[in-house]
């Protein structure tokens, strides 16, 4: 039974003890299969995210002829083990002018960019297109850097966008009525050096990157933070330790999946323990709020986040260590501070920050709500699966908040009392994901066309709902004709 199209999140009655899975990051398994693809051999991949963005790239791989067999992981629903026999840098062969080997990529980005390099190494011609979502997104800098590499593709829509096409091997040859002004254009000579901009997307190196060794490319990479752009840096330490020759490759956790529950912990907990202090400009309030402050940054994982250990806690179960992943740092920016940015101090997770940031105990201390608190280098979060700095901005709006957009940075004013909003989605996971966690503190929170989460987490409204320890035990209902007509659970809250 699929999820309904609008349901309603209660709040919860009182924190819990829980310990929560989360699929294994979307960002690391997409890259590992293009790496297992190109290996020497048959490569396992354990804890692999099994969603829409990982599924997309599984089937894109069998229809360009690779083998990839899926099996199911035992410690959580939505991960796989998947077996890839790797060609050793070979790419089957594509189809012709009249028909191109067309491969569908939704509107996931990872299989977006880090497949047209990929088809660069083959021979015919293939079509890369998604959703209109998807063909809105940009492209040009990882275009126009393949094309500094000698190869050749074109955008249908002469936009440097998809849906595109990419002439491989014998088919890149010109047709002899082109001009040389045209072939120079078309299809610059070696040698392999290109520059690539990540003003729009990391991704765009990190797909380069990713086949540098196989190509023999030269990359340089342009842009603020080039050298320590986080997901550029996961490519590279990705590349370090791959099993190239084949083997076992163990997929950790989704840090941005699991900021959703770090948050809702605190959400949680934190109001609980203040809610008998309407006055926040009473000095006994700003003591006990500095005195839960002192708690939160001593504190461990597993620990509850208030002083004395009322108010359970939740934890997230084999937490990411190996640094790949930047909003593994999540859970030290909560408290927030007054400034965040999302260059270099959080990823994705910075939307869940913001959801965060709109609630009065948020912030860093209670002073903050006056001068708000930052979000700056949002400009990303425009281009990707929505405007989701408009969203944000929004949707939050309808709840209460007070917010100022400047340019590419979103200031978030502390409310004491957000209200319940129905709210749209724009069909972007991780904005149904953030205001369904919102909505385990704030009464009326309703989620439009939830199964949206399908995209990373299929199972998210699951562990809401779960009893603890395994999940919140959170009541999730459906709600038509402006009313809860029947509780949720168990399957039903699968977005399939």
């Amino acid at each position: 039974m699929a999820l309904p199209e609008l349901i309603e999140i209660l709040p919860l009655g009182q924190p819990v003890q829980a310990e929560i899975t989360v699929p294994g990051s979307k960002s690391i398994t997409n890259r590992a299969l293009i790496l297992a693809a190109l290996a020497q051999g048959e490569v396992t991949l354990q804890g692999a995210l099994w969603s829409e963005d990982t599924q997309i790239m599984v089937e894109c791989l069998k229809a360009l002829g690779f083998v990839v067999h899926v099996a199911p992981d035992l410690d959580e629903l939505c991960n796989r083990t998947l077996l890839v026999f790797g060609l050793g840098g070979t790419v089957p062969p594509g189809g012709t002018d009249a028909e191109p080997l067309n491969l569908f990529v939704g509107n996931a980005g990872t299989a977006a960019r880090f497949l047209a390099p990929l088809l660069c190494l083959g021979d015919g011609v293939y079509r890369l297109h998604g959703t209109p979502r998807m063909h809105e997104r940009p492209q040009a800098g990882l275009f126009q850097a393949l094309r500094q590499l000698g190869y050749r593709i074109e955008a249908e829509n002469g936009d440097d966008r998809l849906p595109a096409r990419v002439l491989a091997g014998s088919a890149a040859r010109l047709p002899e009525s082109q001009t040389e002004f045209d072939l120079r254009k078309s299809a610059p000579p070696a040698p392999k050096l290109c520059r690539v901009s990540i003003a729009e997307s990391s991704q765009f190196a990190s797909a380069l990157l990713l086949f540098s060794k196989t190509g023999g490319w030269q990359i340089e990479i342009e842009g603020e933070n080039a050298e320590e752009s986080p997901y550029v840096v996961m490519t590279s330490k990705l590349l370090e330790v791959f099993p190239h020759q084949g083997g076992t490759f163990q997929i950790e956790p989704d840090a941005s999946s699991g900021s959703y529950f770090w948050a809702a912990n605190w959400l949680v907990a934190v109001n609980a323990w203040m809610k008998d202090f309407p006055n926040e400009n009473d000095p006994e309030v700003r003591a006990r709020f500095h005195e839960v402050w002192e708690w939160v940054k001593a504190s461990r994982p597993g620990q509850s986040p208030v002083p004395g250990g009322a108010g359970g806690a939740f934890t997230v179960r084999h937490w990411p260590a190996s640094g790949w992943q930047i909003d593994a740092d999540f859970r030290q920016f909560v408290p927030l501070p007054g400034k965040i940015s999302r260059a270099d101090q959080l990823g994705d997770s910075i939307m869940t920050a913001i959801i965060l940031g709109a609630d009065l105990w948020g912030g860093l201390a209670l002073e903050q709500r006056e001068k708000g608190i930052e979000f700056s280098d949002l400009g990303r979060l425009r281009v990707q699966e929505c405007d989701r700095v408009a969203a944000l901005h929004a949707e939050l709006t309808k709840c209460g908040a007070q917010l100022a957009v400047t340019g590419d940075t979103l200031t978030v004013y502390q409310t004491r009392q957000l209200h319940g909003a129905e709210i749209e989605t724009y069909n972007d996971h991780r904005m149904a994901m953030c205001f369904a966690i919102l909505g385990l503190k704030v009464p009326g929170i309703r989620i439009k066309n939830p199964a949206c989460v399908k995209k990373t987490f299929p199972n998210f409204f699951q562990k809401l709902a779960a009893p603890p320890p395994a999940g919140l035990g959170a009541e999730i209902w459906e709600v038509k004709d402006g009313r809860r007509t029947r509780r949720l659970e168990g399957a039903e809250l699968f977005a399939d």
